[in-house]
């Protein structure tokens, strides 16, 4: 049998976005274009983010729990990794905001910043003795969502449902993981606008990948400026 030699790849570090946390991830492989380009041909949600989370952590030598994940640091890692492999420079189409002419941009991807909000709040109280424990959703959570984007109104409570630790009142305190979808989605429907205001509040106020861009529209000529925000706005 003959031993084919073995080509070494260059590794990089990164800090995750939530934590500060110095990982090491190398750039896409063959094999991760596959897996990448399998997912954009299928054009299937859940798909698409099985296979980020495929090149993620085959990039990052299995080091890390993706499921556990924050969806920002698995954004931001893959950025990462998207630019040491492709290069730094991706172009998109951006629609004039006048006309709605897509206009093909250039975007430098290493001048992607990302928005970190005010700290997330402890507790919410929705009335004067009953309230929330918020937490970010993770990236398991973003899968299980995906999976109801068919049902809009299911989608919404898996969300909120993702987004609350635990519920509690001036006697006791019920953990989210310990409830039912049902009476989940019981209690949110019982709730007010105010008060799904504030968890709606909670669940915005996360870190997201952003960028400022100008342009002058090639068809009409008028000047647009916009952000973008989230990973897929950088590769459309």
């Amino acid at each position: 049998m003959i031993n084919l030699p073995t080509i070494e790849t260059p590794k990089y570090a990164c800090s995750l976005p939530s934590t500060g946390k110095t990982i090491e991830y190398r750039p896409f492989l063959v094999k991760e274009e596959k897996i990448l380009l399998i997912a954009q041909q299928s054009e299937d949600t859940q798909q698409s983010i099985r296979a980020l989370k495929d090149v993620v952590r085959n990039c990052t030598f299995e080091s890390l729990d993706i499921e556990a994940l924050a969806p920002i640091d698995l954004e931001y890692i893959f950025l990462q990794v998207r630019a040491k492999s492709v290069g730094e420079v991706a172009e998109v189409n951006i629609k004039c905001e006048h006309c709605e002419t897509p206009n093909p941009l250039e975007i430098n991807l290493e001048k992607i910043i990302v928005e970190q909000p005010d700290s997330l709040e402890k507790k919410i109280m929705l009335t004067s003795d009953i309230g929330i424990v918020p937490k970010q959703i993770s990236t398991a959570d973003i899968e299980k969502i995906s999976a109801l984007e068919n049902d809009a109104d299911k989608q919404l409570t898996a969300t909120i449902v993702a987004s609350i630790e635990s519920i509690f009142d001036s006697e006791q305190v019920y953990p989210m993981a310990e409830v039912g979808f049902d009476e989940a989605e019981k209690f949110i429907n019982s709730l007010n606008r105010e008060q799904m205001s504030k968890i709606e509040d909670a669940i915005a106020n996360v870190p997201k990948l952003k960028y400022d861009v100008e342009f002058k529209c090639t068809s009409c000529k008028k000047k647009n400026k916009t952000t973008l925000e989230g990973l897929q706005s950088f590769f459309e």
